[in-house]
């Protein structure tokens, strides 16, 4: 990403009424946000209608940005209430996370996936979709917070309002939960 000082330094000028500031932001970040409501929603047409909104939101809320975390961080906050909002909306209670999150789960599990073909690639990836299904919706989203958008622990307790230990709690039980559905359910498919 880009530095922190000049993230502030554009936020300033965009406050003092240099929209052509904000511009810049928007294009330095499109990508970061576009990607990460991608993954939510698994739709390209629909992940950019969530970006746009971000940026409508973030650029409303911009004096509301503080500098005590990094912009990106505040920016990945406002992606991901506006993603898990348009998911409620729809009826669906977690979050979709990317093929990355499936090969870090199953290393970090003790896990290998059976190794395959794409079809079957898709076949693990439901299956982990499924589990995150089960989880309660606090624990997916700490998960989701963790492996999809890479978010360290202390960025994740700025997001969620949590310590730093709380989250790491947290993550701990969410990723033991998600550890007993996988088995749980998926027995037969994961090989130790």
């Amino acid at each position: 990403m880009h530095g922190q000082e000049e993230d502030i330094a554009l936020i300033q000028m965009v406050l003092q009424g240099t929209q052509s500031a904000y511009a810049r932001l928007v294009v330095r970040y499109q990508s970061y946000v576009f990607s990460l409501a991608l993954k939510y929603v698994n739709d390209r047409e629909l992940a950019e209608e969530l970006t746009q909104d971000v940026f409508i939101k973030a650029y409303r809320s911009l004096a509301d940005f503080k500098g005590t975390s990094k912009f990106s961080t505040w920016l990945y906050t406002i992606t991901h209430n506006t993603c898990l909002s348009h998911l409620r909306k729809k009826g669906s209670d977690t979050v979709y996370p990317g093929d990355e999150y499936l090969a870090s789960f199953a290393e970090q599990s003790g896990h290998a996936l059976q190794p395959g073909t794409l079809f079957e690639q898709k076949m693990q990836q439901q299956m982990l979709d499924h589990a995150l299904r089960l989880l309660p919706i606090a624990d997916g989203e700490i998960v989701t917070l963790f492996y999809l958008a890479e978010q360290s622990v202390e960025e994740i307790g700025l997001i969620t309002g949590l310590s730093a230990s709380n989250v790491k709690v947290k993550l701990f039980r969410a990723r033991a939960k998600l550890k007993e559905i996988m088995e749980t359910r998926f027995s037969r498919e994961l090989i130790r």
